[in-house]
């Protein structure tokens, strides 16, 4: 096991390990214990009553947080003809075809999303051992093969994220960062808890949010009531 820094022992000796705190609590507490030189991200776990081995039982989906992530995303969108145009208005960063297959199979990586038109994932398809480890895989039931790419580019700028089920039931993903105002992270907090109870599958049974918690990117866990999470 690695060795913790001092900020990182100091700051888990200010959290109750056997404590679920508020929604309200946990923001605070997590962005008062953020000690690192940079604006650090704040990551929510949820753990799923669910077996994700089961089809009927797999999560995944969208969801546009209201205060957006507080990053940068970089949009690579395949598309040709007034498409790519389109995409290329909405603020895409990346548009192309077979000449950006050809640039990913080299190992040009510089993008956060990947969008495409649905003529296009028959080449897209090729890409599936190099996008789909990293989630990068443009997927219908996400949004991110349409033909409205101005929305999908859009929604991807301002903040819509992502989340999938891990094989341990757990969602990871980032809420934005500790430099927004505790409000914001709370509002972005109960987007996410929303769009998973409405992703709930199925095959689902028993509790279904079971665990939450928050970190920053350098600190400890708080967990969370997750009673006080719901939108």
């Amino acid at each position: 096991m690695a060795k913790r820094g001092k900020n990182w022992v100091k700051a888990q000796a200010a959290v109750d390990g056997a404590k679920l705190y508020s929604l309200d609590e946990a923001v605070t507490l997590v962005k008062s214990l953020a000690s690192a030189k940079f604006d650090e991200t704040v990551d929510m776990a949820v753990n799923l009553g669910v077996e994700p081995k089961y089809a009927d039982q797999m999560v995944r989906g969208v969801c546009k947080l209201p205060n957006g992530t507080g990053r940068d995303v970089r949009v690579a969108v395949f598309a040709r003809g007034p498409k790519a145009d389109e995409a290329k208005a909405a603020g895409a960063d990346i548009v192309g075809a077979e000449d950006l297959m050809e640039e990913i199979q080299g190992g040009r990586s510089d993008f956060d999303r990947v969008i495409a038109t649905p003529d296009m994932m028959a080449l897209v398809g090729r890409l599936g051992k190099v996008l789909g480890p990293r989630g990068l895989m443009p997927n219908p039931k996400v949004g991110t093969v349409t033909m409205d790419l101005k929305t999908a580019v859009g929604d991807s700028k301002s903040g819509a994220i992502e989340f999938r089920v891990e094989k341990s039931g757990i969602i990871h993903v980032g809420i934005g960062k500790v430099s927004f105002g505790a409000a914001a992270l709370q509002e972005n907090a109960r987007a996410l808890v929303d769009a998973l109870v409405k992703a709930k599958p199925a095959g689902a049974k028993g509790t279904y949010i079971r665990r939450i918690a928050l970190s920053s990117t350098m600190g400890p866990g708080v967990k969370v009531d997750t009673a006080t999470a719901a939108a």
